[in-house]
This record gives structure tokens, C-alpha cells and sequence, in this order.
């Protein structure tokens, strides 16, 4: 980024010059640039005492007017002459919004964030604007920053600001020591962007359980160098705390792979603020839960994050979705591979925002609640648009529109012809229970990933891995989030006038009297287990107890417990354990309707570790074969593997009072399916663990 500086045109003007009775700097105004690049307006202080501080004399408020045709792209900061950074505002208001005469103050009565446009008044600041009272002298050149968070947009002034010194100064937050891993990570004093990677540094601190970590102690998970972006959509314009995008990076600026707290070593991670989500753990916990039910999802820690020696709160850790071995597990797809088994994967796509041709391409088959023209967008995640090579773009394109038109048509339900020969089944059955379970308000329609493996690996398209769920489990006040009641994907019979709708896909699915019943077997076989509620209130109390000493700083830094948050239904929790109980009470609330509710009657009976007459499976988990010991005479027996695939369809050669099956012993460790049918066509499934 270029570093855009108004040093030219300053004024200073000190007013009542005796410290008891504060000082007061005014300085000039000047275009906000709406090209990425950072205003920085300078101010000259000068006649202060050695030094500022929080306990006898600092700065203690900070005032200006701003006029900008969408004020909720800046973030407003003051920059003390040592480069330390206050953030006053970021992301308030929204169209045609002034800030007109703002000002701002630790011991302001009113946050700016419980404020309305013109946020004319004096205002706690969402930042630690206090930090610049750290002792350095404060005489020297003073900056207001303001950075255009979303560039080429919209334009607009700086009409004036001022900075008062005095005998009451700001206070802040300072950070010494946690029992969270501690991510600290200094830009040189430069706003991290939107758009491109900013090179800065990034450390680890993570003295492991029990000890505790501080910002002096030494870097002992991570040390180098790392691109840093801002990341988001609505979350970016609606969130004053931000989230990251991370880059690992060698000494020459190439990606770097490095496992970072245990989680498998990759060079892409994401750096996830929750500021949605008071309980820290809506992601969390589904990933967990979609892991449990034996898919792919990102693995995640809690840490705090430091930022230019500024507490930022409790961040999540993740992963971030990408093809590789230790990630989402499918066949590297090299611009060379334009035919045979090459052509046919990896592939990754999201069901997302249209972004253009460019980066991705429009379904040939409209949205299910298509009132206003609305169509389905798949965008490229692997390969990335400028990777893929046209016979891959067009294969892929080809295998989206073979899938829906297979769908779509009057032979949906065959085996051979129908949706089962493009679509992994288990997959869309999974993924529709842990939306539904969620009541994901964004699910199925975006951030809503589809992958599709080499033929020769299985090749059909799985829905997944699981993503974005923190406005989800009940915590969004539109579109009927809030209630335990209802089909999530029917979306489009609540908000038909969304520009982003679900597929067809999952209503028509649902006409399959086969998946109705799949459907239902997977429920029966999970309900008391990975996704009973008791299950759920487990995790959610591990989770909470991950975070119990973190979360008072975070809301220290943050408060905003009891208070709305876009888009928190009422009633707010007042408290953090407030939050997790209202998690919890809303998850057993939606087990039970979904329980009552789910259509269709199972009969191939996936209720436990042994179905049927007489009939076992063992041993369970197994390592390279199991027994099966039944009654009836065997016709086939299939293993279905985690991702869905059958890696074995067998028919039995001999039956006796047990059959040993022999099993691939070097297949991946989740949760497989034993699927066996007797002679006289009754099939049974059993749940095994390798």
C-alpha cells in the first residue's frame, strides 16, 4: 500500500496554555483519498509536560467533522509521535452519515457504537485510544488517520479536528498475561487493508495448559513474516472489530507452511473476530460437530490477538478452506490436466455472491424462490479463476449443469441416471442436518462449498465442508433466524426478496422418497449421540471453559454484553454465561422440533452399533477386517468410507454362523458405513470407527 500523507497544509493553535485548565490543538482539513491509500493530517504539539500518561496528565479527547457520502468505509484513528495507534471509530453509520463535531472520551457516558448519525456529542471510542498515554513525550507531530476502508466507492472531507491535553487523562487496556495462546502481530504502524496483502510480522506465544502467556515472552509457536488483509462481507462493514486473512511467508515473500498450534502445517489461515457471536463458539462447535459426523472441517483455536501493541480480544484460529492433505483431502489439479482422469479433479466451488465471469459462472437453473430474476452463483475457490485453464473451467461448468439437469428431470430419483450418479447423497444428507440443526440463515445460499474429487477417486460432487456459522444457532433477528421452528431451506418462503437465494437442489431432493429416508436414518443413528442435545451442552461447556478468563478482557476492550450487535435477537444475554445458556437452551429447543418433525420412517434401522435380529458387527472400531455374526444369508456388503465413497461392494462367497470381511486396513480414520443386505432384500447398516 501507498502511504498517502497531508503534511504540507497544518495549523496549530494552543489554547489556555496552563495544564490544569487542558490544552487544545486544532488542525486542518483535507480530502479523504478513495484510492486505498491512508490521510494522515498532521499536528504540531508543543509546551506539554515531560510526558503523558493515564494518572496525571494526557490526552484526553479527540474531536472532528467529517463529511462522506458512506461513512461506515472509515476508520478513524489519532497517531501519537512514538507511531502508537488509537482507533476512535471504524465502521459507524452508514449512507450520507456526517460525524459532525464528534468527539471523543474514555469516560463518555455513551459508546459510539450505541449512538445514531450525526454522532454530534462526546462518545466512548471503539478503540484503545488511551494507549497513546504510555509515558512517551507528547510534544511532537500528531496524526488523525483515516483510512477509506473500501476504496473506489464513495468520497468525502475532513472539515476540521482538535486533540485536548490535561489533568483527566484517557485511560486503556493493557494486556500482561493470559491463558490463551497470544497472537501479536506489528505492521509498523500502517492500517491493515482491504484487498491486498500488507507484509508485516506475526509472532506466537503459546507456553502451553496451566502457564500463562505474555506479550515479553518469547516467540515459541510462530516468527516471521505474514501478508495480512481484511476479510469479510457484511461482517467487514457491520463490525467494528475486524477479521483477518493470513498469509504465512519466507524471508523472500513465497508461502511459507507452518503448523500453527498443533493444526497441521498450511500457509493460509483466517483470524475470525466473532464479534457477532458473544459466545466465541458458533464455528466452532459446528466444525466440531461436522467432524464428529466424520467430514472435513476446519480445525480452530481460541487466542487473543495484540495488534501495534493494542488488545484486540478473543480472536478463532481456523483454517481456512483449501485442497491439501491436511485440509480438504482431493487431487492437486495442475494447468497441464486438461483430459482423461486428470480433467475430472480436484475441483472446489462456493454457492456465493455473483462476482462477475470472471471468478465464477451463474447456474443454467434459477434460484428455488426466484420472484425477482435471482440465480445461483458458483464461485472458483480451487482453482482460483486466474489458475484454471479453459478445458477445466468448462468441465466443471459442464458437470454443475449435467448434475442439475439430472436433478431437475423426470428420472431424479435413479439410481443410474438420476441426481445419485453426479451427487454424493451422504454428503447433502449431512450438510442438511447440520444446517437445519443450526438454522444457519446464511446456509445453502452462501459461503456454501461444493467439491468434486478425480473419478478415479470417487468423482462426485459432495457438498461441503462446513462454513460460516456465526449468525447462526438462533443468533440472527431476520428471516426467522431467531426461531427454533421451521426449514432453513426454505429461506426464499421468508426473504423471497433476498438477491441471494438457496438452489432447488434441497426441495427437490427432498422429493426422493430414498433420500427422505436417508435423511431420517442418519438423524436416528446421530440424535442421541453427536448431535444430542446433551452432546451439544458438553461442547458448548468445554468451549466456554477454553475461553472463561480470556472473555472479561475481551468485553473489557469490547463491551458489549447486553448490548445489540447486528443482528442479535432480543432478549440480550447480559452476561457471558448469559450467552452460552441461551445457546444451549436454543439448540435443545431446535433438537426437539426437528426431531418431531423430520419427514419419512426409517427401515434399513441406524439406531446403534448392531441392528437386526441376531445381527453384530465387530470389532468396533475395527483395524483391517471385521465379523459379521447373523441369522440371515448374505447378498452384498458395502463400506462406505468418510467422504461418502464406497471403497468396497462385495458379495459374500460363503455363510456361516460368522463371516470375516477383510477391510482396507491404510484408509483415512473417521466414521464408516457398513451397509449389508440379506437375501431376502432387507438392508442394515452399521456405524464403524477406523
Amino acid at each position: 500500500m501507498i502511504r498517502h500523507s497531508w503534511r504540507s497544509a497544518f495549523a496549530v493553535i494552543m489554547l489556555c496554555p496552563a495544564v490544569l485548565l487542558g490544552q487544545t490543538f486544532t488542525g486542518t482539513g483535507a480530502a479523504i483519498p478513495d484510492n486505498g491509500d491512508v490521510l494522515e493530517i498532521p499536528l504540531v504539539v508543543n509546551g506539554l509536560g515531560a510526558t503523558i500518561d493515564t494518572m496525571d496528565m494526557g490526552l484526553e479527547q479527540v474531536c472532528f467533522t467529517i463529511e462522506h457520502s458512506w461513512i461506515s468505509d472509515l476508520e478513524v484513528s489519532i497517531v501519537a509521535p512514538d507511531g502508537t495507534v488509537g482507533v476512535l471509530v471504524t465502521n459507524q453509520g452508514g449512507d450520507t452519515d456526517d460525524y459532525a463535531n464528534t468527539c471523543f472520551r474514555t469516560d463518555a457516558t455513551t459508546s459510539i457504537l450505541a449512538a445514531g448519525p450525526p454522532y454530534t456529542g462526546t462518545f466512548r471510542p471503539q478503540g484503545q485510544m488511551g494507549a497513546v498515554n504510555n509515558g512517551q513525550n507528547g510534544n511532537g507531530t500528531w496524526y488523525l488517520r483515516v483510512f477509506d476502508t473500501y476504496a473506489f466507492a464513495d468520497d468525502g472531507d475532513v472539515i476540521g479536528w482538535s486533540i485536548t491535553f490535561g489533568n483527566d487523562p484517557a485511560d486503556y487496556f493493557a494486556y500482561t498475561a493470559g491463558d490463551l495462546p497470544l497472537i501479536i502481530i506489528d505492521t509498523d504502524g500502517q492500517p491493515i487493508p482491504d484487498g491486498e496483502k500488507l507484509d508485516c510480522s506475526m509472532g506466537i506465544v503459546d507456553n502451553g495448559p496451566v502457564v500463562q502467556n505474555r506479550p515479553t515472552d518469547p516467540f515459541n509457536g510462530y516468527e516471521g513474516r505474514i501478508g495480512i488483509e481484511l476479510r469479510g462481507n457484511s461482517s467487514l462493514g457491520l463490525s467494528p472489530k475486524k477479521s483477518y486473512s493470513v498469509e504465512l511467508r519466507d524471508a523472500n515473500g513465497d508461502d511459507l507452511d507452518a503448523s500453527l498450534l498443533g493444526m497441521p502445517a498450511e500457509a493460509d489461515w483466517i483470524l475470525s473476530a466473532n464479534h457477532f457471536d458473544k459466545s466465541f463458539m458458533n464455528n466452532p462447535l459446528t466444525f466440531l460437530l461436522a467432524r464428529s459426523m466424520g467430514r472435513y472441517a476446519p480445525r480452530t483455536r481460541h487466542v487473543e490477538v495484540i495488534i501495534n501493541g493494542e488488545y484486540q480480544g478473543i480472536y478463532v484460529l481456523m483454517e481456512r478452506i483449501k485442497r491439501g492433505p491436511g485440509r480438504l483431502d482431493i487431487a492437486r489439479l495442475r494447468p497441464e490436466d486438461v483430459a482423461g482422469d486428470d480433467l475430472t479433479g480436484g475441483y472446489i466451488l462456493s454457492v456465493d455472491r455473483d462476482e462477475g465471469p470472471e471468478q465464477g459462472f451463474v447456474s443454467s437453473f434459477p434460484a428455488q424462490v426466484n420472484d425477482d430474476g435471482q440465480e445461483i452463483y458458483f464461485k472458483y475457490r480451487y482453482p482460483q479463476a486466474e489458475d484454471l485453464v479453459p478445458a477445466q473451467s468448462s468441465y466443471i461448468q459442464d458437470y454443475m449443469l449435467a448434475f442439475e439437469t439430472a436433478l431437475d428431470g423426470p428420472q431424479f430419483t435413479e439410481q443410474m441416471s438420476g441426481y445419485r450418479a453426479f451427487a454424493d447423497a451422504p454428503s447433502f444428507v449431512d450438510m442438511l442436518l447440520i444446517n437445519e440443526l443450526s438454522r444457519n440463515v446464511d446456509g445453502y445460499r452462501l459461503s456454501s462449498y461444493l467439491f468434486k474429487d478425480k473419478d478415479s477417486d470417487g468423482g462426485k460432487l459432495n457438498v461441503g465442508p462446513a462454513w460460516d456459522y456465526d449468525i447462526a444457532w438462533g443468533n440472527a433477528d431476520y428471516c426467522n433466524g431467531a426461531l427454533t421452528t421451521g426449514w432453513a431451506y426454505d429461506f426464499g418462503e421468508v426473504c423471497g426478496g433476498d438477491g441471494n437465494q438457496v438452489p432447488f437442489w434441497w426441495s427437490r431432493m427432498l422429493e426422493d422418497p430414498r433420500f427422505v429416508e436417508d435423511v431420517r436414518c442418519r438423524w436416528n443413528e446421530l440424535r442421541t449421540t453427536v448431535l444430542s442435545p446433551s452432546n451439544i451442552d458438553r461442547l458448548c461447556d468445554s468451549l466456554a471453559l477454553v475461553v472463561e478468563n480470556a472473555q472479561s478482557r475481551n468485553f473489557t476492550v469490547w463491551p458489549i454484553l447486553g448490548t445489540y450487535v447486528w443482528p442479535n435477537p432480543s432478549p440480550i444475554p447480559s452476561t457471558y454465561a448469559g450467552e452460552v445458556q441461551e445457546l444451549k437452551t436454543w439448540a435443545a429447543s431446535r433438537w426437539a422440533w426437528l426431531d418431531a418433525n423430520l419427514p419419512g420412517v426409517c427401515t434399513i434401522g441406524i439406531d446403534g452399533p448392531s441392528v437386526g435380529t441376531g445381527e453384530m458387527v465387530f470389532p468396533n472400531p475395527f483395524v483391517d477386517h471385521v465379523w459379521i455374526s447373523t441369522e440371515h444369508p448374505l447378498e452384498r456388503i458395502r463400506l462406505i468410507d468418510p467422504q461418502g465413497r464406497t471403497i468396497m461392494d462385495e458379495q459374500p462367497m460363503s455363510h456361516g454362523p460368522a463371516l470375516r470381511v477383510a477391510l482396507p486396513a491404510d484408509s483415512p480414520v473417521g466414521v464408516y458405513m457398513l451397509l449389508i443386505r440379506s437375501a431376502d432384500g432387507a438392508e442394515r447398516a452399521h456405524r464403524l470407527m477406523h
